[in-house]
């Protein structure tokens, strides 16, 4: 007699957002087939593209009624809203993105890496040494105009 394994049922996304709801979170369709997810204070888009595998787009705390993500400045985590207005991120409020994530992926099914289990993390990180690296517009200074040197020509004076 040969044993089967009975084939995992996979939920549709519609069938995951209705989990969701049981479990407690509030959700808000967008526009575009997208879905806002809130609770306690924190709030993520998720989304599954049509592949039937959901995946949360963006993360952030509730500042009004504004989705701030998470911005590390390599010495502090600040909490960015889309209008640009950066505020320091509170012990509470990590705490609370870190728990919502980490039930918000248990409810959906979706795996928890190591790196996500130690703490919060974020997608986003601008040091105070690194000018304009999340824009791809980095400042080239060998292609300045001016130069800062002093050089002679070829009649010896001396220009800058």
């Amino acid at each position: 007699m040969f044993f089967r394994r009975e084939q995992p049922k996979i939920p549709t996304f519609s069938e995951r957002v209705e989990i969701l709801r049981k479990a407690g979170f509030a959700t808000e369709p967008l526009p575009d087939g997208r879905f806002r997810i809130s609770k306690n204070g924190a709030t993520a888009i998720i989304g599954d593209e049509g592949k039937n595998q959901p995946s949360i787009e963006k993360a952030g705390v509730l500042i009004g009624s504004q989705m701030a993500t998470l911005l590390s400045a390599g010495y502090q985590m600040f909490l960015e809203t889309p209008g640009g207005t950066r505020l320091p991120a509170q012990a509470e409020q990590l705490k609370a993105l870190h728990a919502f994530e980490a039930d918000l992926k248990d409810a959906l099914g979706l795996v928890d890496l190591y790196n996500t289990s130690l703490g919060t993390t974020t997608r986003r990180h601008m040091y105070d040494r690194v000018y304009k690296r999340d824009t791809g517009e980095q400042p080239m200074p060998w292609l300045r105009k001016e130069s800062r040197f002093v050089t002679a020509d070829t009649k010896g004076s001396y220009r800058t």
